[in-house]
């Protein structure tokens, strides 16, 4: 596991499109002025340009402001800001103004809120349904600091997918997300799939993971009925950012892919550019018609 910071030159493969067109405008028009966040800029997406041109984007509550403090993560960390109590209509508004047929809600981790933030993402879905009954709901929660309470809280608004990132192996927890615990995050998505809501769950590779460790996270989530995985690459945000040990190639992915849907995992959306919400809409339209498809890059 390398220590060297320094930001690497990528491969040929990570080539994307800065093109934008008038739903890119539409999008960040729109959350201009309903004065939201987005993970897709928070997060610095290679693929936001891709989306937003496709009129689709994942909304970021509860502030731009993170109590964690993950080598991974580009989302900045700090004192958050006082909970917008307007927000999730704001962020329903949005929804229908974009005419979206699924929503992604994500949010920043609140440790400093007794329910981590629960509440919040609760309204959000309530919201979303009534002011577009007809729009797939998507959300990708923290870990709530493994509250019971918090989760059920969420669960009770029945998205139809909750999604939870378990990120990496857990070897390198204690470095990549020293504030987070593995089977804890794991014990969440167990209950998701208890209560018959879809689980679904992301890791990022290249952080220094074996290959066998890999295998047994994937084994792991397919015994606890998760069903829908994504896996991409990881990239280091700036040099303050945990470096990156190495760049899986596309048919690297795509044999990683085929053995998560050898064990039995309904979906796999795996590429170098995949990210947690990647064409996420797309893939609810094709379970929503039986299909079982699967994507297995970005590019």
């Amino acid at each position: 596991m390398g220590t060297d910071r320094t930001l690497k030159r990528l491969p040929p493969w990570f080539r994307t499109s800065l093109s934008t067109n008038g739903r890119f405008a539409a999008v960040n028009n729109r959350v201009r002025q309903n004065q939201l966040h987005t993970v897709c800029e928070s997060a610095a997406c290679p693929n936001r340009n891709e989306c937003w041109n496709a009129g689709t984007a994942t909304f970021l509550i509860l502030g731009d402001r993170c109590t964690r403090s993950c080598m991974f993560c580009n989302i900045p960390s700090g004192d958050p800001s006082p909970v917008d109590r307007d927000e999730p209509q704001r962020v329903a508004d949005a929804v229908a103004a974009l005419g979206l047929g699924y929503a992604v809600v994500t949010s920043v981790t609140r440790d400093d809120l007794s329910d981590g933030g629960a509440g919040h993402f609760a309204e959000t879905i309530r919201a979303i349904r009534r002011t577009a009954p007809d729009c797939g709901v998507e959300v990708l929660i923290p870990d709530f600091q493994g509250s019971g309470e918090a989760l059920t809280t969420v669960l009770e608004t029945m998205p139809d997918v909750l999604n939870h990132n378990i990120e990496t192996v857990p070897s390198l927890y204690p470095v990549i997300r020293p504030q987070a615990d593995y089977h804890r995050s794991l014990e969440l998505l167990q209950r998701t799939t208890a209560c018959g809501i879809v689980s679904k769950t992301g890791m990022m590779l290249g952080l220094g993971e074996e290959t066998d460790e890999v295998r047994d996270v994937l084994a792991s989530l397919h015994e606890i009925g998760c069903s829908l995985l994504t896996l991409g690459q990881y990239l280091q945000p700036s040099r303050d950012h945990f470096p990156v040990a190495k760049y899986y190639r596309p048919e690297e992915f795509d044999c990683i892919r085929d053995q998560a849907l050898r064990m039995g995992f309904r979906q796999v959306v795996a590429g170098p550019l995949v990210r947690s919400s990647y064409h996420a809409g797309r893939e609810f339209r094709n379970r929503s018609n039986g299909s079982r498809d699967v994507v297995s890059r970005s590019r």
